[in-house]
């Protein structure tokens, strides 16, 4: 079984710890028989007998080993704790490096509370399971064994009588462990659903807000927690139909001791030290036959959990590297896109993309939504690979390139703004960790977003909230930006980053631009002429295709989509070029 020997694997580390921790169970256990002994040697030998003086003797073992027995106990609990917490840490830890090295397409197909459940709820039963429930059903087992072969040795007889439930008992577990396995999945299944649920009512409670939805989420919240509940009660079912069992299989012990034993008491067959012996040794063999039931439900609860954490870290990326990829400080060159095709899901997003960008220029991206504007640039980042055909920075495939090479020479300032619950400056930094405030607040500068950052209570050490809760659109997307600026790229992606910008703002930040990195290679990609007209070249994608391609001049001249979305945007041509003339001069005058 996969996940049991991958979880081995990990639980190998602490294998000393577990061995030791399992001998001192054995230890305890055997230490057990000793009082029940002792207790029917006073009733024989003093009660009975008249030896008071081995009373003493008798007693101070009796304190001996329930000592002993104590402080072993408490070692082996710390020792299964210890490695617990050492299984869970590295688990975990493993699992979310596996998290950080999936592709764009695992976290499409997974949703976010269910990928939180494998890391906290399934994480806990696996830690139970180690400090519990292993050295638990080891104890349980060598405790009814051990009780068993005393009593052998005590009688026979009584031994065989009490023998005859044992089949009954090992039937009725096995027949739970087959019924409560799907329960426990059911659960685990029921508990990522409604984790998603909360997650992402949660953090969409804005858009909740915004429409006056809070009664109608509140309402399917509930249904989704009735399925829990009642998921959680099928696996209750199933326990109160087995449990009463052991219960009832555990007395039977003593009904079979008090009339057997009692009979041969009173026939002479046995002493009643004998008898009081046997009665200590019946607790040893009553306690497992109630907890296997609960033994059961551990193991299995387990044994769910940790399928579900090995189905999710099995996954491989799709995106893999070379066995020995090309490593650079700072990839650059001539970029080009030869022939290039990507398909999702049979779906054609990119169709025979071809052009070439030189070191240093700017390239506009327009289209309509869903024309495959953002795609082009995360086949560039690798965060997808293409279908067909291929992506060359220096005339190196981009697939040759070690995976941090190449995105660590990429700053990107992304669509979907998300800022982390951390200062603005930790935010704007996250790229280049080690960079000086005084490159934080030149990248901030160049992004206009020094100005309002100032005025903010603590400034660069002001918290924003949770995905820059607290901050405007445009405060965002300008953080994002200076976000990707300060790590110096080599190859700069604007992915609609000016979008809730005023024009005003946007022109200030192209023309900054222009100031810094004269070698760096820039994508624009936007639904606003104004952010593309002064780039080196204009791709129009349509459909995955790009369908034109020039300078801002050419494109109008083309009369095609270019020059629509120009003329929905600004009117006559005449006016615009009038008002691109007089905002030269302005700039000219400036300088």
């Amino acid at each position: 079984m996969k996940p049991i020997r991958w979880f081995m694997s990990y639980l190998k580390k602490y294998r000393w710890y577990m061995t030791g921790g399992l001998i001192l169970v054995v230890i305890t256990t055997a230490m057990s028989l000793i009082n029940p002994h002792i207790s029917g040697q006073i009733v024989d030998d003093v009660i009975q007998g008249g030896a008071f003086e081995l009373l003493p003797r008798l007693i101070f073992i009796l304190i001996a080993v329930t000592v002993l027995r104590s402080a072993f106990r408490f070692t082996f609990l710390m020792m299964f704790e210890t490695s617990s917490q050492g299984v869970l840490y590295s688990l975990r830890e493993a699992v979310f490096k596996k998290f950080m090295k999936e592709d764009f397409d695992f976290y499409n197909r997974n949703r976010t509370g269910d990928l939180m459940s494998r890391q906290t709820g399934d994480m806990d039963a696996v830690r139970h399971f180690v400090s519990h429930v292993i050295y638990f059903s080891f104890e349980n087992v060598l405790t009814f064994l051990f009780a068993l072969v005393m009593i052998f040795t005590v009688n026979v007889k009584l031994a065989v009588c009490m023998l005859v439930i044992l089949p009954f008992t090992a039937l009725l577990s096995f027949s739970q462990a087959k019924e409560i396995k799907p329960a426990f999945e059911r659960i685990r299944r029921r508990y990522s659903s409604l984790n998603t649920f909360a997650q992402e009512n949660i953090s969409g409670n804005r858009v909740v807000k915004a429409f006056a939805k809070e009664d109608y989420e509140t309402e399917k919240f509930n249904k989704e927690n009735d399925a829990y509940r009642d998921a959680q009660i099928q696996s209750s079912n199933i326990w109160r139909r087995y449990i009463p069992i052991f219960e009832i299989f555990s007395n039977l012990l003593t009904v079979v001791l008090m009339l057997v034993g009692g009979y041969m008491v009173i026939r002479g067959e046995m002493t009643m030290g004998k008898f009081v012996t046997v009665n200590g040794y019946l607790w040893m063999l009553n306690s497992p036959l109630r907890q296997f039931g609960w033994i059961i439900n551990d193991i299995q609860n387990f044994v769910a959990s940790i399928e579900k954490i090995y189905a999710t870290y099995q996954v491989e990326p799709d995106i893999k590297e070379l066995p020995v990829p090309l490593k650079s400080e700072r990839v650059s060159g001539t970029i080009k896109f030869e022939n290039v095709f990507y398909y999702s899901y049979k779906d054609v997003i990119l169709k025979d993309i071809n052009f070439e960008v030189k070191p240093g220029q700017t390239v506009g991206i327009i289209g309509a939504t869903g024309s495959g504007k953002s795609t082009l640039m995360n086949l560039l980042c690798r965060f997808y690979d293409v279908s067909d055909g291929r992506i060359t920075i220096g005339r190196v495939n981009v697939k040759n390139f070690d995976l941090h090479s190449l995105r660590g020479s990429i700053g990107i300032a992304m669509q979907d703004v998300f800022l982390f619950s951390d200062t603005i400056e930790g935010n704007i930094a996250y790229g280049n960790p080690d960079c000086s405030f005084e490159e934080v607040e030149k990248a901030a500068k160049i992004a206009n977003a020094d100005g309002f950052i100032r005025q903010m209570p603590d400034g660069y050490d002001t918290i924003v909230g949770e995905r820059g809760v607290g901050l405007s659109g445009g405060q965002r997307q300008r953080i994002s930006l200076a976000r990707a600026l300060v790590k110096n790229p080599s190859i700069l992606i604007l992915d609609d980053t000016t979008s809730a910008i005023d024009m005003e703002t946007e022109s200030q930040i192209q023309s900054d631009l222009k100031t810094v990195g004269k070698d760096r290679t820039v994508f624009i990609i936007a639904h606003r002429i104004s952010s593309i007209m002064d780039a080196d070249q204009i791709l129009v994608l349509s459909n995955g295709r790009i369908v034109e391609r020039g300078n801002h001049e050419s494109l109008l001249k083309q009369r095609g989509y270019y020059y629509t979305v120009f003329n929905h945007q600004y009117g006559e041509f005449d006016e615009f070029r009038a008002h691109r003339m007089e905002e030269r001069r302005n700039q000219n005058g400036t300088k």
